[in-house]
């Protein structure tokens, strides 16, 4: 059997595994609580070019599940499974290091695609979030999307100095990009400093690229204008620096 058909099905395995999980499942379900009751709160203020604050809000969460799984969850394993010693002997087997990382991307898309379902569904229902109008912008944004946040979440996981001080580590800075990348207010209400610091990292383009693929103005974005191009470079600059990164240091922690 192939390394990419292992993978796969170790990925399967692994999502299968987490669907049984109550206390996986129940953390899952009051984020979608929170997310809902956020959408709620907020109403239909406007956030600029027609756009309501409910529907601006359900795309940008979009984005943030991508980007925080790639960046929270997935290092949070990794750095798990490396204290345990499963990586050292997993290194130890013919293809078995190319065949967990495949496995953790495999399940990790799983699970983007079930809450990005979920959320769009939430969106329509409660936000007033209308069907995306460029089915193929949603698509490829959060494939790249995803391709972005996987090597990079495969890095951060080797660099991480244990599975305890993970969350601490990881978790205030994904939370402060959280608000300064447009997930839940405009970009633009942010100060200068602020716009630029969002510029340079995946999830305030994602939600970008999302946000073109659902509504037809630009008017409330940054510049006024919808920057696919630059979008796409960006995302794709982040997969490839966590590609070369993360072979590289998960070899490097596996030699200890």
């Amino acid at each position: 059997m192939s390394t990419l058909a292992l993978g796969v099905r170790r990925g399967l395995i692994e999502q299968a595994s987490i669907m049984r999980d109550g206390r996986e499942l129940s953390g899952q379900l009051a984020g979608l609580v929170m997310f809902v009751l956020l959408m709620l709160w907020i109403g239909d203020n406007p956030a600029g070019g027609g756009v309501g604050m409910s529907a601006f809000m359900a795309v940008g969460f979009m984005a943030f599940t991508v980007f925080s799984a790639g960046t929270m969850s997935l290092p949070l394993l990794i750095a798990t499974d490396r204290e345990e010693g499963a990586l050292l002997r997993l290194r130890a087997l013919p293809r078995g290091l190319r065949v967990y990382v495949t496995g953790r991307a495999v399940s990790l898309m799983l699970h983007i695609a079930g809450h990005s379902a979920i959320m769009l569904a939430l969106g329509a229902a409660v936000g007033g979030l209308g069907a995306p109008a460029h089915w193929p912008t949603l698509l490829w944004s959060l494939a790249l999307g995803t391709l972005a946040v996987v090597p990079l979440g495969t890095a951060i996981g080797a660099m991480l100095p244990s599975a305890k001080t993970a969350a601490a580590v990881i978790g205030v800075p994904t939370m402060l990009l959280m608000i300064c990348s447009g997930v839940m207010l405009p970009v633009r209400m942010m100060p200068e400093a602020v716009q630029w610091v969002a510029q340079a990292f995946p999830l305030y383009w994602q939600g970008h690229a999302l946000r073109a693929a659902f509504f037809d103005s630009p008017a409330g974005e940054l510049h006024g204008v919808w920057q696919l191009g630059t979008a796409a470079i960006v995302m794709g600059a982040w997969a490839l620096a966590g590609m070369v990164l993360a072979p590289w240091l998960l070899r490097r922690v596996t030699r200890k």
